[in-house]
Order: structure tokens, then sequence, then C-alpha cells
């Protein structure tokens, strides 16, 4: 992959250890993954070591004024630092969700999804003066700027204003990015250059699994830069009100006219953070449904050659509004699936399915690094093929992930980066999900969908080549003959892995 140019690190410095040790890091990792703990730990102190002194000093500072706080509990202390920092800050938002934190963790960090805003006022307005000069000399006399900011993300801040149109008053926000957030990220990022190879040295002396640590913090760097290029998010905003202009339920922000590549201009949404309204059960639910086939089912099950998927699903982006309608916002960041993409996706479910292992296997060396003869991945697809021969697991959305995430644990494969999005965001929607309505598995509305796009291809068939894939449902006439042909092999297969596995496991079935 190719090197991004970033400002050098700093220096290490010291870090006290005390303070590090008040910060509580075993909480962010779950027991299951305990064996990862030092690891996380080791690195934290690497990446907060490398910061710039003045940044470090007030991060120190601020950590001792929480010292004397009866309520600065670990979990206080170790979001205060991830607000400080635009990368610990998104990290923060990702895993605010996901339910096998402590909850007390995850109720500190579900705060990183909406901050309070403490960039002074004062800048925040010269900021947005100063865009809009570029905007002509008439853009500032038609907007009336709000009295404070709505909220704070990572990297930008949220300002109302209200201007007329067709003779009535409208309501917008302004996105302006943060005073010295660019210079902040580009420290950040630049000790991530330094940290993969730490990471890779430290995990051989933990006896941990080899990770593409690379690979992965180079993703990482190019998906926070883009964080700070709002023209990519007024780009992302028209295809997404276009994809979703006849969706009653989604609600998308209409860009306004007043945008710079350090300012977004919008309509201002009306309503609450989902997971903070006060809803009845039945509306919950709703709303849940509609967020797994609008904003993961719609975009996967569409015939286009690229799917856009948003890929910071966390609760601060997603609003109920006043009349209902659920309301996405803040679309820095996307997933681009191609129809290759979804195929293979489709092709290891089907594989699942029929217990093909061969199958799976070729579709998942297709998506990365790994080969399909790979033994590792050969292991993994057999642990998932285990747990549906042998316990009733569906092949579904839920179960392929989990195959994946093995994956990313136990090797170094790396994965294509929409992918590795797709993965981030269901992580954070789901856990959204969860609090919203409790455990709902995107697996029925995923299907109910691709039934559905499947019975409108019906009549398209007959005409369509054997091996023709120019459907929504990413499955050809090639591949529906395979299926009618292999649900014999299945019981074959079957008897095959009870064998393979001891005849013990056949009654775990």
């Amino acid at each position: 992959m190719s090197k991004r140019r970033t400002t050098p690190a700093a220096t290490p410095s010291p870090f006290n250890a005390e303070l590090f040790a008040a910060l509580g890091l075993d909480e962010l990792i779950p027991a299951p993954l305990a064996h990862w703990r030092p690891l996380v730990a080791d690195g934290l102190r690497f990446f907060l070591e490398r910061l710039p002194a003045q940044r470090l000093m007030a991060i120190v500072a601020e950590q001792m004024l929480l010292g004397a706080a009866p309520q600065a509990t670990a979990a206080r202390r170790l979001v205060t630092l991830m607000a400080r920092c635009p990368t610990l800050h998104k990290l923060g938002q990702v895993v605010a969700r996901y339910p096998q934190l402590d909850p007390g963790l995850r109720a500190q960090l579900q705060k990183l999804e909406s901050l309070p805003a403490t960039t002074p006022q004062i800048e925040v307005l010269a900021r947005i003066r100063a865009e809009l000069a570029q905007c002509g000399d008439t853009a500032a006399a038609r907007i009336e700027l709000g009295t404070a900011p709505l909220a704070e993300g990572s990297v930008a801040v949220v300002m109302p204003f209200s201007y007329t149109e067709d003779g009535g008053q409208r309501h917008g926000v302004f996105k302006i990015l943060k005073p010295d957030v660019e210079r902040q990220l580009g420290e950040e990022l630049a000790i991530l250059v330094e940290l993969a190879p730490w990471l890779e040295a430290r995990s051989r002396e933990l006896g941990l699994p080899p990770v593409d640590y690379r690979d992965t913090l180079e993703t990482v760097q190019r998906l926070m830069t883009r964080e700070v290029h709002l023209e990519v998010e007024q780009h992302n905003l028209r295809a997404a009100a276009g994809f979703y202009a006849d969706e009653t339920l989604i609600q998308v922000p209409r860009l306004l006219p007043w945008c710079t590549p350090r300012m977004t201009a919008m309509e201002r949404i009306f309503g609450q953070k989902i997971t903070d309204a006060e809803l009845a059960p039945a509306l919950r639910r709703r709303l849940a449904d509609t967020m797994i086939s609008a904003l993961l089912g719609q975009p996967f099950w569409s015939a286009g050659e690229r799917a856009v998927v948003h890929a910071d699903l966390h609760a601060g982006n997603l609003f109920v509004t006043d009349d209902g309608r659920l309301a996405v916002l803040d679309w820095s960041l996307t997933a681009a699936l191609t129809k290759e993409q979804r195929e293979a996706l489709v092709a290891i479910v089907l594989g699942g399915l029929l217990l093909d292992a061969d199958g799976i296997r070729r579709a998942v060396a297709t998506l990365g690094t790994l080969t399909h003869d790979d033994p590792i991945l050969a292991a993994a697809v057999d642990r998932a093929l285990d747990r549906v021969a042998f316990h009733g697991h569906l092949p579904g959305f839920d179960w392929l992930l989990t195959l994946f995430d093995e994956l990313a644990l136990h090797t170094a494969a790396g994965f294509w980066e929409d992918f590795v999005l797709l993965r981030k965001s269901w992580l954070s929607l789901s856990g959204v999900i969860n609090d919203l309505a409790g455990a709902v598995s995107a697996d029925p509305q995923l299907i109910q969908l691709a039934a559905q796009r499947f019975l409108a291809e019906i009549p398209a068939r007959p005409l369509a080549r054997p091996g023709a894939q120019a459907f929504a449902s990413h499955v050809s006439n090639a591949d529906l003959l395979r299926l009618t042909a292999a649900p014999w092999l299945i019981p074959l297969r079957w008897w095959e892995r009870c064998w393979r596995q001891g005849w013990k496991l056949a009654g775990l079935g």
C-alpha cells in the first residue's frame, strides 16, 4: 500500500505510571479477549508518550484534576483521555455500544457519540464567517447564526443557523472543522507509523497471533484523513440522498449552498438521538428493522456495481425525527462494496448452507490475502461449519462476520478496506439496535429482502446467460443449477464431518 506523508512523531516523553494505571484499561478488553490486554495497554502508552509535550502535559493535568473528584472512575478517566485525541475519540465511538463491555464503561463511552461543545464559541463563529466569505458577498447577509454550538464530535463542531428561502424561514447547521484538528490528527497519524512495527515486535514477545498491524494502521490513516476532508462527506451526502429518495422512513440531510472543503452546510434535522428518545416498543422495533433493511440490506441487495454503505453508524449519527423517521447523519465515512465482493459474501453463506468447505475457502480467498489452501483459513472454516452442522447456527450475516473476526484475530490476513469498514459499521449499529430494541438478528430482514429481490428477478432469468451475475440477489442461473443439484451432498458432508470430528459429535446436532 502507498505510504502517506505525515508529520514526524514527537520524541517519547514520560507518562505518570500511577495515572496510567488509573485508566483501568482492563475494562476496555472483554474477558474472552483478556490475552490482548497487555498489548493494548502497552500500545496506548506508546501512543501517549509520543504526543507533543504540550498536548501530553494538558492531558496529564486534566487527569490530575480528575483525581480530586470522587466520581473520577477509571471509565471516566479513560473517556476523558479519548476525547482529547481524534483517533482515540473515533475508536471510543465505534466500541461504545459493544454489549460485552462493562456497563459503566459503555455508559461513559457513549458520551463520545455527541459531546457538548468545548471549543470557544468565538473561535467557531470566526471560522464560519471566514468560510462564508469564500461563498460570495451575500452569503453571510442571508444567514443568522445561532447563539451556541449544538454538539462537538471527534473532528468538527456543529453550529445551528437560520436563513430565508422561498419567503419562509428555514433552519440549517454548519459542520465546521475544530481549530488545530488537522495538526493534532497529523501528529497522531505520524505516531501510528511508528506504532505498527512496535506492535508486531511486542506481539511476538507476548506470544500473540500474528496480525497485519501495518496494513490496519495504514487503513486507519486513510480513513481518519477523510474525516477532515469535508468535500468527501458532501459528495457522499448527495449520493445517499439520491439512493434513499424513495425511502419514506429514511431522512438524509439536504445539502445547502454554503459548503467549502472545511465546512458543510446542511438542513437541520429536528429530533432526538435515537437511544435517548422515549419511544413506544413498537416504534423501537420498527426503527431497528428499518436500520437493518435500509442501511445494510438495501445497499447490499442492489444490482449496481458499487453499493455505498454508511460506515460510521454510532448512535450520535442516528436520530429519530419528530415525525418518527430515521435520520442518518455524518456521511464522512462510507464503504463501497463492489458487485464482485457482494457475490463472494453470498457465496460464503451458500457454502455454509451446503456445508461446502472448499467453496467457502475459495470465496474468502477472493476477499483478502489468504490463499484458499491456507491451514489457518481451513481451520476457521471448519469451526464455522461445525457451528452449522452440530450447533444449529444459521449461516447468515452474523455467522459470516464471526468467521472473519476469527481470521482477523488469528492470522495476518488482510481483507479489503471496505469490508473492514462494513464490519466496523455493523459493530456500532448492532450495539445501537441492541440498546434500542434488545437482541435483534439481522438475518430475518436480510433474508426477506433477498427473497423479494429474487422474486422480482424471475421474469428476467430465462433470458439471461447461465453465468450472468447482473442480479440484485447476486446469484446466477448457473449458481441456481448447482444449488438444486447439491442438496444430496449435504448428508454426505455432514457424515464426513462427524467421522473427522469423532462419532461423539454426532449427538450434538
